[in-house]
């Protein structure tokens, strides 16, 4: 008679079985809880599941059975199923997206291209506003922008931008984006506003719909050699956001808020979302900071403290207050970034402030003279002039 599995044998052959919702084996996700061998060779299993209703009971039933009686010695197989509890649930989604981060899928992005996503807690703090003058102030400075309006439904960018008209294709049949120069910079502008008939049709689209369409403007998109890629992401901590932690792991991220202490604690949100995303959080950048009327005198009309209160909290810089300017709403209102417009003003000083900060310091531009591949290109090209 063949000896008794070990615990390690059923282990070993339990991690054949994949969840296939989760994408990745019940022992690696910690859904195993316990193995018993009885001395006439029946082998009992605990699988603890996310819902006890979970669909994919019946399924992971017959895998682990099946897998289990390969063994030498098996004679009965018994699955017990019970329900994670919820430190147990948070513990499984680290590790899925601890998983994802290790292996992102293939996109078009470089991988010399710094990504920042532009995020906020709520609606209506200026977040887009905020993407388009940063790209701007940017691409002033002779750098190559990415923008990706990834809000699917709230699109505003190619408005602020001054940029209409449908995307293009390359010759390998990948989306091209639509160009504006700015100096001897650029910015190339994705949107699902170049898609539609006209920029009031509603997208009543369900939340697997908003992750694919990121997906495809990640992977279908030829964006081509950028030094960044800013992506306005929608409000709040949904689908889309989930996505790009799986689709763009390396992504870093400027938490934006207005300064009244209600919307700061509705941004933490945000912030620990992208954390256990594993997406490092850049710095946060304060809207609408006070008002300054024509006579000098300064108001907090949305309160004050809550961009340094969510730095504070969130131990990260406060990347700069953005003054309430007519002109900054009005400048994105006429298709004209301030930061281009007017970079004298207030606003147009501060997003250029924000701009040489992460340049200059925090997330400089990745330099590839010195790299293998760069070597190797450049000695290739001699090579091909010399023939």
């Amino acid at each position: 008679m063949p000896a008794l599995p070990s615990r390690d044998d059923v282990l070993a052959v339990l991690r054949g079985v994949v969840d296939p919702e989760l994408g990745a084996d019940i022992v690696e996700l910690g859904m195993v809880q316990d193995i018993g061998v009885t001395e006439d060779g029946v082998v009992r299993v605990r699988v603890t599941l996310t819902i006890s209703g979970c669909p994919l009971r019946t399924q992971i039933r017959e895998d682990v059975e099946s897998k289990i009686r390969g063994l030498p010695g098996v004679t009965a197989v018994t699955v017990d199923f019970g329900e994670m509890t919820p430190q147990q649930r948070t513990d499984l989604m680290q590790r899925v997206r601890r998983k994802a981060s290790d292996n992102p899928p293939d996109t078009e992005v470089s991988l010399t291209t710094r990504v920042i996503a532009v995020a906020s807690g709520k609606g209506g703090v200026g977040k887009s506003s905020v993407t388009v003058n940063l790209a701007a102030s940017m691409a002033a400075r002779g750098l190559d922008i990415g923008v990706l309006d990834a809000d699917i439904w709230g699109f505003s960018v190619p408005r602020m931008l001054g940029v209409s008209g449908r995307l293009g294709a390359s010759d390998d049949a990948k989306i091209r984006p639509n160009e504006v120069p700015v100096g001897t910079g650029r910015i190339e502008v994705v949107s699902m506003g170049f898609l539609v008939e006209d920029e009031e049709q509603a997208l009543m689209w369900r939340g697997l719909m908003l992750a694919k369409a990121l997906e495809q403007f990640l992977t279908d998109v030829r964006w081509g050699d950028l030094d960044y890629l800013l992506i306005d992401m929608p409000p709040g901590t949904g689908d889309i956001q989930m996505a790009l932690g799986r689709l763009l792991p390396r992504a870093e991220m400027i938490v934006v808020t207005t300064p009244a202490l209600a919307a700061q604690k509705v941004a933490v949100r945000v912030a620990n979302m992208a954390r256990r995303s594993y997406l490092k959080v850049l710095g946060v950048l304060e809207n609408m900071s006070d008002f300054t009327c024509e006579h000098g005198e300064t108001y907090a009309l949305f309160g004050s403290g809550g961009g340094r209160a969510l730095a504070d909290d969130l131990g990260v810089p406060l990347l700069g207050q953005v003054p309430l300017e007519p002109a900054l709403g009005a400048a994105n209102d006429a298709g004209r970034p301030l930061a281009l417009a007017a970079p004298d003003s207030t606003a147009g000083r501060v997003f250029a402030d924000l701009a040489a900060q992460i340049v200059d310091d925090l997330l400089p531009p990745i330099d590839m003279e010195g790299c293998t591949a760069r070597m190797l290109a450049a000695m290739d090209a001699a090579v091909a002039a010399k023939s």
